[in-house]
């Protein structure tokens, strides 16, 4: 982990809508994303240490007590099979463990084969007696 700058912060509105497109997940409008990453509860960003790039980034929003979802987890494709999704992970983790009621809902939504991931965290799907939906526009 020595070639990158892991921390507790949230990314920047242009390098975040940059590394959602590089990591091929769903585009997001400009001023939404400004407004949601302010609203972060927990954010880990990972950077390059030769020159500060974005290449990692996770991030835990919610209600702020019942409820969270874990959302942008996300590592460049030219990083990934460096454990850094792993660290990320594991950082999210430790702040719900540390800082969030036990008894609150924590979901995700996993991409295959991305759900490995989360199944090593204690994820498990919801399948059969529940499916996570979304509303598609």
């Amino acid at each position: 982990m020595e070639n990158y700058v892991i921390r507790i912060d949230i990314p920047e509105v242009e390098e975040y809508l940059a590394l959602r497109k590089d990591c091929g997940l769903s585009p997001r409008g400009k001023e939404a994303s400004k407004i949601g990453l302010s609203n972060s509860i927990y954010s880990v960003i990972i950077r390059q240490s030769k020159n500060q790039k974005l290449i990692g980034m996770g991030r835990i929003i919610g209600d702020g007590g019942t409820a969270y979802q874990i959302v942008d987890i996300a590592v460049h494709p030219s990083e990934q099979g460096n454990g850094l999704a792993k660290k990320i992970m594991e950082l999210l983790m430790t702040h719900i463990h540390n800082e969030i009621d036990p008894q609150a809902y924590i979901n995700l939504i996993a991409d295959c084969p991305a759900d490995n991931l989360y199944k090593q965290f204690g994820f498990v799907e919801t399948a059969p007696e529940s499916l996570g939906m979304y509303l598609k526009r």
